[in-house]
């Protein structure tokens, strides 16, 4: 913790030195007082809570829906085996298809406004989030540790149990450790999504300001703006990190 604190307050007095002794230009590259300076103002004026507010709500609406799309397309692909055949090469498809270039087509689609924001959201993380949920659960079922978990699906199968069964009982309890893993990954891509779908069809929100202080060359927005969304990304990534923790505490007692 020492030496993370020590290397942030390093490279802020770099920045403000080569700032103030000219050695970078302070109109491109800004400085950490002109920053401080700046998010005061938008403190002052109300501006922080609104594009802050607007960005985080979006943000977790696109991770809220993909967790349920994620975990119900998965056990759908589960449940129905001929379903998976069929569709998983799609999913492999649309995974590796940039969304960046989706974004034009929901703008025309959707027009602009939050709706296309989350959906742009979601359309990042999702399909990912469908294979890698639906291969653990596949693991789990053939591979992975039966030891462990093949008695307890056979126990259920010689009592009257079907998949949903096995489902909520033996796969889903399984791989809460791998939900909680795939969660930190998805929130940060829900959070790149949001910030594309802002960049072209937005009036508020940090991507927005991020681009219109681009366009305006108003770079103490623009740096301003990239460090809140910083510590936006790294506040949601330690809340479902304590989750994580909590989880492997519980499982030890337990």
């Amino acid at each position: 913790t020492f030496l993370r604190i020590f290397l942030l307050i390093a490279f802020l007095i770099l920045w403000e030195t080569a700032s103030r002794l000219h050695w970078i230009d302070s109109f491109f590259f800004s400085s950490p007082s002109m920053v401080a300076v700046y998010f005061l103002k938008m403190l002052k004026d109300g501006s922080f809570f609104v594009h802050t507010g607007i960005t985080l709500f979006e943000t977790l609406v696109s991770f809220a829906l993909i967790c349920i799309l994620g975990i119900f397309s998965a056990t759908l692909l589960w449940y129905y085996h001929p379903i998976a055949e069929v569709t998983e090469p799609y999913f492999v498809v649309l995974n590796s298809l940039p969304k960046s270039a989706l974004a034009p087509l929901l703008i025309v689609w959707l027009g602009t406004g939050m709706n296309t924001i989350i959906i742009a959201g979601i359309s990042v993380a999702l399909f990912g989030s469908v294979i890698n949920l639906y291969t653990c659960f596949k693991q789990v079922d053939e591979e992975r540790c039966r030891l462990i978990y093949t008695d307890k699906i056979k126990l259920i199968q010689t009592l009257g149990g079907n998949r949903w069964h096995i489902l909520t009982k033996v796969l889903l309890p399984a791989n809460v450790p791998r939900l909680l893993s795939l969660a930190k990954v998805n929130i940060g891509l829900c959070l790149v999504g949001v910030i594309i779908g802002e960049f072209l069809a937005a009036r508020r929100g940090l991507g927005y300001l991020i681009i219109y202080g681009s366009q305006v060359f108003q770079l103490n927005m623009v740096i301003t703006s990239i460090l809140i969304l910083c510590f936006l990304a790294l506040l949601l990534y330690q809340l479902l990190q304590h989750l994580e923790h909590r989880n492997k505490k519980k499982n030890a007692i337990s």
